[in-house]
């Protein structure tokens, strides 16, 4: 009959530490002071804005001989895409907020240096209300 005591408790295992606690600064040092094995490893690319990739095929880079570079977004593009922000009294901070994008991006779009990506030109445009006439996308292969 003492087996069957209601009043005590019997604790078989501890539980090990909370996925955050095991990830804190304090318990990564007491498990090295403990001599346990301790790995540590940073996200790559943690906290960035990577949704979009790049549209032009790496392989075709590798088979071109002559051209080495990825197409770039024209200057006309650019001024359109600058002057049209510009008659919305918008800053380019402005813009990207509104088209959820960095403020960088649309700085590389107005001068020029951004690879082309039909959705955030897409998103610019509606933004502003303007079309930059095709002018961004490919030209037609001869």
């Amino acid at each position: 009959m003492a087996e069957s005591d209601w009043d005590t408790v019997t604790v078989l295992r501890k539980k090990g530490p909370t996925a955050a606690q095991a990830k804190s600064k304090q318990a990564i040092l007491a498990a090295q002071r403990r001599g346990e094995d301790v790995e540590t490893s940073k996200k790559w690319a943690a906290g960035q804005n990577k949704q979009h990739s790049i549209t032009k095929n790496t392989a075709k880079l590798d088979r071109e001989t002559e051209e080495l570079h990825h197409d770039r977004v024209t200057l006309e593009v650019g001024k359109v895409i600058q002057q049209g922000r510009q008659s919305k009294g918008l800053t380019q901070k402005d813009l990207a907020t509104k088209i959820n994008e960095k403020p960088q991006v649309i700085a590389d779009y107005e001068s020029g240096r951004a690879i082309p990506n039909n959705q955030v030109l897409g998103k610019i445009e509606r933004a502003i209300g303007v079309e930059s006439s095709g002018a961004h996308r490919r030209p037609a292969q001869c």
